[in-house]
C-alpha cells in the first residue's frame, strides 16, 4: 500500500507500506487488523509465526490483516547501527555511575543519532510517528473496502489505536485495546509505571518459584530474592558474567533484559528460573539467550530493526523521553481521549500486567466517551490469545457482532 510520506503534503514523497491477510474461512464480515505492539514489532513476521492467535471464531467471519508500521520491518524501515554496532550498544551501561561512564552513555547517545540519520535520513525520522501510523491506518482500512475499522492491538497497538480513534471516532465499527497504555502519560510518567507493573510481576514469578523444586533462592522470601538478584546486576556490572554461546559479554544491562523478557509470559518463568540459576554460579549465557529473544537477534547474529524503530518512533512521539540528541525534532502528545461519537471500545487490562499496568486499561477506559474494561486476574503482558477461554469468548462476541460485553472480570485460568 502507497501512502504519503508527509500527510500534510498528501501529493508529495510516498512510501510503501506492508501487509499480510489471511483469508477469512467462512462467511466474511470484513477484516479485522491487528497490531502486535512495540513500537517496533513486524506485524508481517507475528502473524506468519502464530497465526493462532486469532481464534477459528475470528478466522471463519474476517480476512484477519496485520501490516509493518511505517518505519518497521519491510514498510520505509528505520535503519542505524550494523550487527557489531547493536551489539555493543545494547550491552552498554544503562546505569551509569560515575562521570566517565556517564560520558560514554552520552557518547553512546550521539553516535546513534548520527547514525541513524546517515543510514535513514531525516525526512523518514521526521515521519514515523503514531500520527502518522494512524492515518495509514485509515487508508488500509478503505483499501480493504471497509466502511468502518475492526481492530484489535496489543499493548502499543493500544495507543495507535487510540490515537486513530481520537482522529476517526466514526470510522470505527469494533475496537479493541489489550494491555493498554494511557495516551495522557509522558514517557517519565509512563516508564515509573512499567516499574510498578514489572516489580508487582516480579513479586509473582518469585512467589512461584518459591512453590517449585528447581528454584535457585535458597532463602524464599521477597526481600531476600530481591537482594539477591540486585547482588547478581551490581556483580554484571563489575566484571561481565561469562558466555559460553559466543564472544559476547554478558554485561549489566543484558543481564537485566533477561531477566525483564522472562517476566512478560509466564510460560518464560521456567526459562527464568534456570537462567538465575546458572547466572548465580557467573555464567550468563542463558540470560543472554533470553536478551537475544527480546532484542530479535537472529541466530545469525543479525537483528530485526525493533529496537530502532522503537527507538524512532517514541522520540517522536514523547520527545521529552531520552532523545536529547535525537536528529529531528518530535510533537508532543498526551492528554485525553474521548474518541467522542464512537461505538463502543473494549478496553482489556491485565491485573498483574508487567508492561501496561492494569491501572493504565481502567485510566483510558474511564477517558473513552464509550469505554468498557474487561478484565483478567492473572499474570503476563495482555489477555487475548493468552489462554484465557474467557478474554477470548468476550472478544470474539464483541468484534463479531459489535456489541460490547458487560464490564466484567475473567481469572487466569484457562477454563473461565
Amino acid at each position: 500500500m502507497r501512502v504519503p510520506l508527509d500527510y500534510s503534503k498528501p501529493r508529495g514523497k510516498q512510501i510503501k507500506i506492508a501487509l499480510i491477510r489471511l483469508p477469512a474461512t467462512g462467511r466474511k464480515i470484513g477484516s479485522v487488523v491487528l497490531n502486535f505492539g512495540g513500537p517496533g514489532a513486524s506485524g508481517l513476521d507475528q502473524l506468519r509465526a502464530n497465526p493462532a492467535i486469532v481464534s477459528p471464531a475470528l478466522r471463519r467471519r474476517f480476512d484477519v490483516v496485520s501490516f509493518d508500521p511505517r518505519g518497521v520491518g519491510r514498510s520505509a524501515p528505520v535503519r542505524c547501527l550494523g550487527t557489531l554496532g547493536m551489539d555493543a550498544y545494547l550491552a552498554a551501561d544503562n546505569t551509569p555511575d560515575d562521570k566517565r561512564e556517564v560520558a560514554s552513555a552520552k557518547q553512546w547517545s550521539k553516535a546513534l543519532a548520527r547514525s541513524c540519520a546517515a543510514n535513514s535520513g531525516k525526512d523518514l525520522l521526521r515521519h514515523v510517528g503514531t500520527a502518522e501510523a494512524a492515518r495509514d491506518l485509515d487508508v488500509m482500512r478503505s483499501a480493504l473496502g471497509d466502511a468502518r475499522l475492526t481492530y484489535l492491538g496489543w499493548s502499543y497497538g493500544t495507543y495507535l489505536g487510540a490515537r486513530y480513534a481520537d482522529l476517526f471516532p466514526r470510522r470505527i465499527r469494533a475496537m479493541v485495546l489489550d494491555g493498554a497504555e494511557d495516551p495522557r502519560q509522558t514517557q517519565s510518567e509512563f516508564a515509573r509505571s512499567q516499574a510498578q507493573g514489572f516489580e508487582t510481576a516480579m513479586n509473582a514469578f518469585l512467589r512461584d518459584c518459591f512453590k517449585r523444586a528447581d528454584c535457585p533462592f535458597t532463602e524464599h522470601t521477597l526481600p531476600a530474592a530481591h537482594k539477591r538478584i540486585r547482588a547478581l546486576l551490581r556483580r554484571a556490572d563489575r566484571a561481565p558474567l561469562r558466555n559460553t554461546m559466543d564472544g559476547r559479554q554478558v554485561t549489566e544491562a543484558i543481564a537485566d533484559t533477561g531477566i525483564t523478557a522472562a517476566l512478560y509470559s509466564t510460560q518464560l518463568w521456567k526459562f527464568l528460573r534456570g537462567a538465575l540459576a546458572t547466572a548465580f554460579r557467573g555464567d550468563g549465557t542463558n540470560l543472554l539467550a533470553l536478551s537475544d529473544y527480546y532484542n530479535q537477534r537472529r541466530p545469525d547474529g543479525t537483528y530485526s530493526n525493533m529496537a530502532m524503530a522503537h527507538l524512532a518512533i517514541t522520540c517522536v512521539d514523547h520527545p521529552e523521553a531520552a532523545c536529547p540528541h535525537w536528529p529531528v525534532k518530535g510533537r508532543r502528545f498526551t492528554r485525553k481521549i474521548t474518541a467522542a461519537g464512537s461505538p463502543p471500545i473494549v478496553v482489556v487490562g491485565t491485573t498483574r500486567d508487567p508492561a501496561t499496568p492494569y491501572a493504565l486499561a481502567r485510566s483510558l477506559a474511564a477517558q473513552l466517551q464509550h469505554g468498557v474494561l474487561l478484565t483478567k486476574d492473572g499474570d503476563g503482558h495482555t489477555a487475548y490469545g493468552g489462554g484465557s477461554s474467557c478474554v477470548e469468548r468476550q472478544v470474539d462476541r464483541y468484534l463479531i457482532t459489535a456489541r460490547a460485553p458487560a464490564r466484567r472480570a475473567c481469572h487466569a485460568s484457562p477454563k473461565t
